[in-house]
This record gives structure tokens, C-alpha cells and sequence, in this order.
């Protein structure tokens, strides 16, 4: 069983698009039984709220359907998760300075599995969602990629050809 809490600011946008994005591609793959998958934010400015609806549109284009409700990270959601996986830099240093440094063996950028390193630019910002969707696709199948090879005992990839 693998744990991940996928993390943006407001958990409005890119987390819990992050966190549906990659319950599809596990449900798709059949491994969802091993897998806790969540979302968070954090900052506490849109607690309580549902996913925003251009973000809950674009899932939605891309055949993609769920509920969410946001809520802030904790620190006991860092520990209590394999791990957790950030859209941005800024994202980084606020669990970092959450966590006063420890479980940096848990925390990473989403898209740093990827062949292209980058943040996920905020589409509550830049209004572009689809390159959000890109972006955060490309960083979910990246990160499951990377967890067929590194554990595939985890996800019931062992002994498999």
C-alpha cells in the first residue's frame, strides 16, 4: 500500500486535480487497491471549499469526474503519507518549513519525475487550465512510472513480467 497527498496552495485547483488525474490512472491500471490517494493545501484560504470549477471542467473534458472538499495539510499528513508530492517551489519551502526540514525524503515536485523538471504554474493565476491538466498529467504518469520500477512490490507489479 502507497500513500500520496498530492499539495498546492489553496487546494482548489491543482492539487485535487493532481489527486483525481492520479486515481484515474491507477484505477486505469487496476492497482487501485493499493493505494490511499488525497490532496491538500497549504494555506487555509479556501478550506471547506469545493474544486474550482475551471479546474473541475477540464478533469471533466478529459473524461476525469469527482468530488473534493479542501482542507490544509498538517503535519501529520506528511508523516502519515509515503509521499507527498508538491506543484511548485513555493509549495516546497511551505512543507519544508511545515515539517522544520525532516521527511525531505518524502516531499518532491511532482513533475521532478518527469524528463522535464519544472513547477505547475497556478492556473488561479494564469487562468490556463489546460496546460495545468498537461502538466500534472505529465507529472502523474511520470511518478507512477517511477513507482512500477522502483516499487513494483508495492503496487503488485512483483514477480510480474
Amino acid at each position: 500500500m502507497i500513500s500520496v497527498n498530492f499539495v498546492c496552495l489553496g487546494n482548489i485547483c491543482r492539487s485535487p486535480m493532481a489527486e483525481l488525474i492520479f486515481k484515474d490512472i491507477v484505477n486505469d491500471e487496476g492497482r487501485a487497491p493499493f493505494f490511499v490517494i488525497d490532496s491538500s493545501g497549504t494555506s487555509d484560504y479556501e478550506i471547506g471549499n469545493p474544486i474550482y470549477p475551471p479546474a473541475k471542467k477540464i478533469l471533466e473534458q478529459h473524461g476525469i469526474y469527482g468530488e473534493h472538499t479542501a482542507r490544509q495539510l498538517t503535519l501529520k499528513d506528511i508523516k502519515n503519507n509515503d509521499y507527498v508530492l508538491v506543484m511548485d517551489s513555493e509549495n516546497l519551502v511551505d512543507v519544508l518549513r511545515l515539517t522544520g526540514g525532516r521527511y525531505g525524503d518524502k516531499i518532491f515536485k511532482l513533475c521532478s519525475f518527469t524528463d522535464n523538471p519544472r513547477d505547475i504554474a497556478d492556473p488561479w493565476y494564469t487562468h490556463d487550465f489546460r496546460q495545468a491538466y498537461k502538466d500534472i498529467k505529465d507529472g502523474c504518469k511520470a511518478f507512477f512510472a517511477y513507482l512500477k520500477r522502483e516499487r513494483p512490490g508495492a503496487i503488485g507489479f512483483a514477480g510480474q513480467n
